[in-house]
Protein backbone atom coordinates (compact mmCIF):
# COMPACT_ATOMS: atom_id res chain seq x y z
CA UNK A 1 0.00 0.00 0.00
CA UNK A 2 2.73 2.57 0.64
CA UNK A 3 3.49 2.38 -2.81
CA UNK A 4 0.58 2.87 -3.78
CA UNK A 5 0.03 5.60 -1.98
CA UNK A 6 3.90 6.94 -2.67
CA UNK A 7 3.06 6.91 -6.80
CA UNK A 8 -0.50 8.47 -5.96
CA UNK A 9 1.17 11.40 -4.18
CA UNK A 10 3.36 11.52 -7.09
CA UNK A 11 0.75 11.91 -9.13
CA UNK A 12 -1.24 14.67 -7.09
CA UNK A 13 2.03 16.72 -7.30
CA UNK A 14 2.45 16.14 -10.86
CA UNK A 15 -1.24 17.09 -12.04
CA UNK A 16 -1.39 20.07 -9.75
CA UNK A 17 1.61 21.60 -11.71
CA UNK A 18 -0.32 24.64 -12.67
CA UNK A 19 -1.08 25.13 -8.96
CA UNK A 20 2.19 24.95 -7.65
CA UNK A 21 3.30 27.88 -10.29
CA UNK A 22 0.32 29.47 -8.77
CA UNK A 23 0.95 29.23 -4.96
CA UNK A 24 4.80 28.92 -5.07
CA UNK A 25 6.21 30.55 -8.06
CA UNK A 26 6.22 33.72 -7.58
CA UNK A 27 8.19 32.88 -4.29
CA UNK A 28 10.73 31.26 -6.43
CA UNK A 29 10.82 33.64 -8.89
CA UNK A 30 10.78 36.78 -6.37
CA UNK A 31 14.02 34.69 -5.14
CA UNK A 32 15.59 34.03 -8.63
CA UNK A 33 15.36 37.60 -9.47
CA UNK A 34 17.34 38.78 -6.01
CA UNK A 35 20.18 36.41 -6.68
CA UNK A 36 23.24 38.09 -7.71
CA UNK A 37 24.55 39.17 -10.88
CA UNK A 38 26.48 36.89 -12.64
CA UNK A 39 25.69 34.11 -10.09
CA UNK A 40 24.00 30.73 -11.60
CA UNK A 41 20.41 30.39 -10.87
CA UNK A 42 20.20 26.50 -10.96
CA UNK A 43 22.15 25.84 -7.68
CA UNK A 44 19.47 28.64 -5.66
CA UNK A 45 16.20 26.86 -7.43
CA UNK A 46 17.45 23.25 -6.60
CA UNK A 47 18.27 24.43 -3.14
CA UNK A 48 14.73 25.88 -2.60
CA UNK A 49 13.11 23.18 -3.81
CA UNK A 50 14.96 20.45 -1.63
CA UNK A 51 14.17 22.96 1.45
CA UNK A 52 10.51 22.92 0.14
CA UNK A 53 10.68 19.36 -0.20
CA UNK A 54 12.26 18.47 3.34
CA UNK A 55 9.08 20.22 5.21
CA UNK A 56 6.37 18.46 2.92
CA UNK A 57 8.15 15.26 4.52
CA UNK A 58 9.36 16.67 7.76
CA UNK A 59 5.32 17.57 8.12
CA UNK A 60 3.77 13.94 6.60
CA UNK A 61 6.33 12.35 8.82
CA UNK A 62 5.42 14.28 11.68
CA UNK A 63 0.93 13.61 10.78
CA UNK A 64 1.68 9.84 9.56
CA UNK A 65 3.17 9.38 12.80
CA UNK A 66 0.78 11.04 15.57
CA UNK A 67 -2.21 9.42 13.77
CA UNK A 68 -0.57 6.18 13.71
CA UNK A 69 0.06 6.74 17.40
CA UNK A 70 -3.60 8.36 18.25
CA UNK A 71 -5.07 4.66 16.41
CA UNK A 72 -2.68 2.03 18.07
CA UNK A 73 -4.75 1.12 21.37
CA UNK A 74 -8.11 0.93 18.93
CA UNK A 75 -9.22 -0.99 15.64
CA UNK A 76 -6.87 0.27 13.29
CA UNK A 77 -8.10 -1.11 9.88
CA UNK A 78 -11.27 0.88 10.61
CA UNK A 79 -10.39 4.16 11.64
CA UNK A 80 -7.75 4.12 9.05
CA UNK A 81 -10.89 3.28 6.78
CA UNK A 82 -12.65 6.52 7.48
CA UNK A 83 -9.75 8.31 7.00
CA UNK A 84 -9.11 6.68 3.89
CA UNK A 85 -11.96 7.84 2.70
CA UNK A 86 -11.76 11.41 4.01
CA UNK A 87 -8.46 11.80 1.65
CA UNK A 88 -10.77 10.48 -1.05
CA UNK A 89 -13.05 13.16 -0.43
CA UNK A 90 -9.60 16.07 -0.25
CA UNK A 91 -9.36 14.39 -3.61
CA UNK A 92 -12.37 15.11 -5.20
CA UNK A 93 -12.20 18.66 -3.52
CA UNK A 94 -9.00 18.95 -5.39
CA UNK A 95 -10.38 17.55 -8.56
CA UNK A 96 -13.21 20.14 -8.34
CA UNK A 97 -10.35 23.14 -7.56
CA UNK A 98 -8.67 22.17 -10.77
CA UNK A 99 -11.35 22.38 -13.09
CA UNK A 100 -12.78 25.63 -11.55
CA UNK A 101 -15.65 24.04 -11.06
CA UNK A 102 -15.75 24.94 -7.07
CA UNK A 103 -12.92 26.89 -4.92
CA UNK A 104 -13.62 24.74 -1.71
CA UNK A 105 -10.06 24.07 -1.00
CA UNK A 106 -9.31 27.72 -0.55
CA UNK A 107 -11.74 27.79 2.84
CA UNK A 108 -8.86 25.01 4.19
CA UNK A 109 -6.18 27.22 3.70
CA UNK A 110 -7.81 30.07 5.29
CA UNK A 111 -7.34 27.80 8.71
CA UNK A 112 -3.40 27.51 7.74
CA UNK A 113 -2.84 30.84 7.24
CA UNK A 114 -3.05 31.53 10.66
CA UNK A 115 0.04 29.38 11.37
CA UNK A 116 1.69 30.82 8.47
CA UNK A 117 1.92 34.31 10.22
CA UNK A 118 4.10 32.90 12.77
CA UNK A 119 6.51 31.44 10.26
CA UNK A 120 6.63 33.76 7.35
CA UNK A 121 8.69 36.15 8.99
CA UNK A 122 11.46 33.88 8.98
CA UNK A 123 12.08 33.99 5.24
CA UNK A 124 12.41 37.94 5.47
CA UNK A 125 15.63 37.33 7.71
CA UNK A 126 17.37 34.62 4.51
CA UNK A 127 16.50 37.82 2.05
CA UNK A 128 18.46 38.99 0.26
CA UNK A 129 19.94 35.21 -0.52
CA UNK A 130 23.75 35.85 0.16
CA UNK A 131 24.50 32.30 -1.66
CA UNK A 132 22.89 29.59 -2.85
CA UNK A 133 23.11 27.34 0.41
CA UNK A 134 20.85 29.81 1.75
CA UNK A 135 17.86 28.55 -0.72
CA UNK A 136 17.52 25.78 1.10
CA UNK A 137 16.27 27.32 4.63
CA UNK A 138 14.28 29.27 2.63
CA UNK A 139 12.64 27.03 0.91
CA UNK A 140 12.32 24.95 4.16
CA UNK A 141 10.04 27.66 5.52
CA UNK A 142 8.02 28.57 2.15
CA UNK A 143 7.60 24.77 2.33
CA UNK A 144 4.89 25.65 4.90
CA UNK A 145 2.95 28.28 2.82
CA UNK A 146 -0.66 27.46 3.01
CA UNK A 147 -2.07 25.81 -0.04
CA UNK A 148 -4.94 23.14 -0.57
CA UNK A 149 -2.53 20.97 -2.75
CA UNK A 150 -0.28 20.47 -0.32
CA UNK A 151 -3.18 19.90 2.70
CA UNK A 152 -4.80 17.37 0.10
CA UNK A 153 -1.66 15.34 0.13
CA UNK A 154 -1.11 15.73 3.85
CA UNK A 155 -4.68 13.55 4.18
CA UNK A 156 -2.88 10.58 2.13
CA UNK A 157 -0.12 10.96 4.59
CA UNK A 158 -2.71 10.93 7.57
CA UNK A 159 -3.71 7.33 6.61
CA UNK A 160 -0.18 5.91 5.54
CA UNK A 161 -0.37 3.99 8.84
CA UNK A 162 3.25 4.83 9.95
CA UNK A 163 5.39 8.11 10.62
CA UNK A 164 7.87 6.21 7.83
CA UNK A 165 5.07 6.29 5.69
CA UNK A 166 3.55 9.61 5.80
CA UNK A 167 6.99 10.90 5.17
CA UNK A 168 7.28 8.77 1.98
CA UNK A 169 3.68 10.14 0.87
CA UNK A 170 4.54 13.47 1.23
CA UNK A 171 7.92 12.99 -0.66
CA UNK A 172 6.12 11.57 -3.29
CA UNK A 173 3.81 14.49 -3.77
CA UNK A 174 7.19 16.91 -3.67
CA UNK A 175 9.13 15.02 -6.16
CA UNK A 176 5.54 15.20 -8.41
CA UNK A 177 5.78 19.15 -7.90
CA UNK A 178 9.26 19.39 -9.16
CA UNK A 179 9.05 19.55 -13.22
CA UNK A 180 6.97 22.66 -12.71
CA UNK A 181 8.75 24.38 -10.44
CA UNK A 182 12.25 23.72 -11.71
CA UNK A 183 11.29 25.92 -14.31
CA UNK A 184 10.30 28.95 -12.32
CA UNK A 185 12.97 31.32 -13.66
CA UNK A 186 13.86 29.76 -16.79
CA UNK A 187 10.37 28.34 -18.88
CA UNK A 188 7.54 29.50 -15.83
CA UNK A 189 6.32 32.03 -18.57
CA UNK A 190 6.31 29.85 -21.42
CA UNK A 191 4.43 26.88 -19.48
CA UNK A 192 2.55 28.23 -17.31
CA UNK A 193 -0.20 29.31 -20.22
CA UNK A 194 -0.24 25.91 -21.33
CA UNK A 195 -0.99 24.19 -17.38
CA UNK A 196 -3.83 26.79 -17.54
CA UNK A 197 -5.47 25.15 -20.39
CA UNK A 198 -8.92 24.71 -19.58
CA UNK A 199 -9.19 21.26 -21.54
CA UNK A 200 -5.99 20.23 -19.45
CA UNK A 201 -7.27 20.95 -16.13
CA UNK A 202 -10.00 18.94 -16.75
CA UNK A 203 -8.21 15.97 -17.97
CA UNK A 204 -5.93 16.19 -14.67
CA UNK A 205 -9.39 16.75 -12.36
CA UNK A 206 -11.14 13.81 -13.98
CA UNK A 207 -7.81 12.13 -13.14
CA UNK A 208 -7.54 13.07 -9.93
CA UNK A 209 -11.68 12.21 -9.38
CA UNK A 210 -11.11 8.90 -10.40
CA UNK A 211 -8.14 7.97 -8.40
CA UNK A 212 -10.69 9.59 -5.62
CA UNK A 213 -13.29 7.68 -6.19
CA UNK A 214 -11.33 4.40 -6.77
CA UNK A 215 -9.80 4.92 -3.00
CA UNK A 216 -13.51 5.66 -1.78
CA UNK A 217 -14.48 2.67 -3.02
CA UNK A 218 -11.51 0.64 -1.25
CA UNK A 219 -12.23 2.35 1.96
CA UNK A 220 -16.30 1.84 1.78
CA UNK A 221 -15.62 -1.87 1.25
CA UNK A 222 -13.58 -2.06 4.85
CA UNK A 223 -16.35 0.02 6.50
CA UNK A 224 -19.52 -2.30 5.38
Amino acid sequence: MANVDFIGAFVIGLLGAGHCLGMCGGVAAAMSLGIPAGRAKWPYIILYNLGRITSYTIAGTVIGGTVASLLAFSDLTHHLAILRLIAAMMMLLLAAYMARVWNGLSYIEKVGSKLWRYISPLSSKLMPLRSAVYAYPFGLVWGWLPCGLVYSALSWAAVAGSASGGGLVMLGFGLGTLPAMLTVGVLAERIKPILDNQLLRLICATALAIYGLYTAQGALKLLI
